[in-house]
């Protein structure tokens, strides 16, 4: 499960690669941790049927089991749960240039960096969000409200994650022809999109006390 990671390029630069038209996430430094709950940027489709940059926080409202915590990763799209929100109307794109999965090492898990393996750019992780009223942030600092949220898609592991993560990782968009279908094309034709890159396509680029590019 994917419950961290990072947001370093420019803003500009995720405007011109998700073909943003509108931007309303206002002044967005660098992001080299965003954990879940965390208001994170994410392109969206807006009322006017334009790509918007906007900050959402991060988890989707989960099934009833799964208690008032928003949840991050979304894996069986099959499920009426999630279902409701493969819409084109609900997805959207989230941009990364790295996230984190956690070897299960002792006497505690370590963090391991993963990124494209052709330099440090960026890539979009497939995912959904809708409007939730609630309460979310800390419970020092519990915010309550309206509230757009969002997660994202996660799949089998490529060669690179499984060796550290063999039971998930985020499914990662990198072109523009991946971002124009997850973002307009019919769900039911798009459920082969929800797999991992293939072997070779990501790198380590950090650990503990060393974090990414």
């Amino acid at each position: 499960m994917c419950n961290l990671y990072a947001m370093t390029s420019s803003q500009a630069a995720i405007r011109e690669f998700t073909r943003a038209a509108r931007d309303s996430a206002g002044n967005l430094p660098v992001l080299p941790g965003i954990y879940p709950d965390s208001l994170a940027p994410v392109v969206f489709t807006n009322a006017a049927g334009e790509r918007e940059l906007a900050l959402m926080r991060w988890g989707m409202p989960g099934p009833p089991a799964a208690g008032a915590r928003g949840v991050t990763n979304i894996r069986n799209t099959a499920s009426p749960h999630w279902r409701r929100w493969m819409g084109v109307e609900n997805r959207c794109l989230v941009p990364a240039t790295a996230f984190c999965e956690w070897a299960d090492t002792k006497p505690r898990k370590t963090p391991v960096w993963f990124a494209l393996a052709e330099g440090a750019g960026l890539f979009c992780f497939a995912g959904i969000w809708t409007a939730w009223s609630g309460t979310r942030g800390t419970k020092a600092a519990p915010v309550t409200g309206e509230h757009r949220v969002f997660g994202f898609l996660t799949t089998s592991p490529n060669a690179e994650v499984a060796a550290v993560h063999p039971k998930a990782m985020p499914v990662i968009l990198r072109t523009a022809g991946e971002m124009e279908a997850w973002m307009t094309g019919e769900w039911g034709k798009l459920a082969g999109m929800q797999r991992g890159v293939g072997d070779g396509v990501l790198r380590i680029v950090g650990g503990e006390n060393n974090l990414i590019l």
